[in-house]
């Protein structure tokens, strides 16, 4: 499935089907823009938890996908929104180590490794976006 050009990408997260979809299309995204393999599977494997997470904790939602420049370099960003409880504890939830036990294992500490900007956004009974970017290097 290639990237439209002109503008992000967004795929709806309402079950597993969507999870892996989501992880094609990020994975389609990082080799368009040429990331290296290693930095495609560290993006794809973040984005996978990630959607993963809208799933299971934020009640479903969707995934914005696009490739993005700062002038300098080229990546790509891919964000993650719901509108489930929020997260109550993000000290907690950010911890190393740390997961509920229901996705990858990787929590959103292990995600937030793996890329070059994590941004997260939550309050409770408000839901949660989370933004990602990987860049070329």
């Amino acid at each position: 499935m290639p990237p439209r050009s002109g503008g992000p990408e967004e795929l709806r997260i309402s079950g597993d089907d969507d999870v892996v979809r989501v992880r094609q299309l990020v994975r389609t995204y990082a080799q368009q823009t040429k990331l290296s393999l290693v930095d495609q599977t560290k993006l794809v494997t973040a984005a996978s938890e990630l959607a993963r997470n809208t799933l299971i904790y934020g009640g479903g939602g969707f995934a914005r996908v696009e490739e993005i420049s700062d002038g300098r370099r080229s990546g790509v960003r891919a964000s993650f929104h719901d509108e489930g409880p929020g997260i109550p504890d993000l000290t907690l939830a950010l911890a190393d180590g740390w997961s509920s036990g229901s996705g990858l294992g990787l929590g959103l500490s292990g995600a937030r490794r793996l890329v070059d900007e994590f941004d997260l956004d939550t309050e409770v009974g408000r839901g949660t976006v989370v933004t990602v970017v990987k860049w070329k290097r």
